[in-house]
């Protein structure tokens, strides 16, 4: 582990590491349920030590790591393939795409990567409690990287969260607690009881390592194309945290001294669901009134992490656009039949997002890679795929009775 401090994003005041636990002390006082977080924390390391010490030959991840090693859970997170998909790439006129499959995490998704971090964080302070809301990623997994220790989780969910998601949480031992109401409403829920009722809160952007635990898989990449930074990753973005946290891991890349450039960030929302898309072409922050979609992964009326997911774009020089349900489920269905790969709607929206700007003026006119994220698995999410497919009928075991 290097040397670290927290920072506030907005003020840029600084803090030691055991002085402030979520949001900046005095930014955060303007911050209320409902409205994106302000005051958020960035951890902002000794790059100096970062760029002496590393070694391509034999990298030590735990260098950009802020919680000791020692404190890890002990349940393997992270290292997800990154795939050469040239049959996909084909259709879409790019000479190197990329899909790096984050549903292949413990719990099926790329949201084990701030839970592992949170829970390490908990193990270092010694609370046996974790409080979190969510639609259904976060929570199975803060279910799933508890149930390896002896930490409970506590799970705030809207009613309408995907079955599959519920039976990891409930099988994995948390307490659940589906709420008659939108993410939102578990969100604001989930800060009361903390506030009230003790325990550690890894809701997203509002607890800062989980901007960490989701910039592992920005670090991945880079390691995975031979220490090459990409030209773009494209993103679904629901609440702006993990594209924070992919732009986080190339910052701090940047930052040691050891990449010269940041790729461009590319973030995909749901038509619905477009708080951040409209912030990013305005400049001027609303919610997203209605963000009903079939990617319950990325449906959020107020983005936690709003501000940090625009600087991220701005900073990359990235874009963001929406798609519709119907894009997404196209996608979902041609990035399974192109590679092989069963991702979530939230994880087929990048994809969606990459066919519509392929067929745009703005398309990408690169020859350097071009990376898909594909965020959780699609067995997370059955329902969606099987409203657009039929299973075939059974027939008697005869060659007759076949009719190919």
């Amino acid at each position: 582990m290097t040397p670290f401090s927290y920072r506030c994003t907005d003020c840029g005041r600084s803090f030691s590491r055991d002085e402030v636990r979520y949001l900046c002390p005095e930014c955060g006082k303007a911050y209320r349920p409902g409205i994106p977080l302000v005051g958020v924390l960035e951890v902002v390391f000794d790059y100096a030590v970062i760029g002496r010490a590393f070694d391509r030959a034999r990298p030590d991840w735990n260098l950009f790591c802020p919680v000791e090693k020692e404190f890890h859970p002990p349940i393997q997170v992270g290292n997800t393939p990154l795939s050469r998909v040239d049959r996909l790439a084909d259709g879409l006129g790019l000479p190197s795409l990329w899909v790096k499959n984050d549903g292949l995490n413990p719990s099926g998704s790329l949201k084990d990567r701030a839970s592992f971090l949170v829970v390490a964080e908990a193990r270092r302070l010694g609370m046996d409690l974790i409080v979190a809301a969510s639609t259904g990623n976060a929570a199975s997994a803060l279910a799933a990287v508890c149930a390896a220790t002896d930490i409970k989780a506590l799970i705030f969910v809207p009613e309408t969260a995907p079955k599959a998601k519920l039976v990891q949480m409930v099988l994995c031992g948390a307490t659940v607690v589906p709420i008659q109401g939108t993410y939102d409403d578990a969100f604001t829920l989930s800060l009361e009881f903390t506030d009230q009722r003790g325990g550690l809160n890894r809701n997203t952007a509002y607890h800062p390592l989980t901007i960490e635990g989701k910039k592992t898989v920005g670090l991945e990449i880079w390691a995975q194309l031979g220490f090459q930074v990409p030209d773009a990753i494209l993103v679904s973005v629901g609440d702006g945290v993990i594209i924070g946290g992919v732009h986080k891991a190339f910052v701090d890349l940047q930052r040691a001294g050891l990449i010269d450039r940041l790729p461009r960030l590319i973030g995909v929302q749901a038509e619905t669901s477009d708080a951040i898309h409209r912030y990013v072409e305005t400049g001027q922050y609303s919610d997203a009134p209605n963000p009903t979609t079939r990617a319950d992964s990325i449906s959020v009326t107020c983005p936690s992490n709003a501000h940090g997911a625009r600087r991220a774009i701005l900073e990359s020089r990235g874009l963001t656009l929406t798609v519709t349900d119907e894009e997404i489920l196209d996608a979902q269905s041609l990035l399974a039949a192109r590679t092989g790969i069963f991702t979530e709607p939230a994880g087929a929206a990048a994809l969606a997002g990459l066919v519509k700007l392929q067929a745009s003026p703005n398309r990408l006119a690169t020859s350097g890679p071009v990376i898909l994220l594909a965020t959780g698995h699609g067995l997370k999410d059955v329902e969606a795929p099987l409203s657009r497919i039929s299973i075939p009928p059974a027939v008697a075991p005869v060659l007759a009775a076949l009719a190919l």
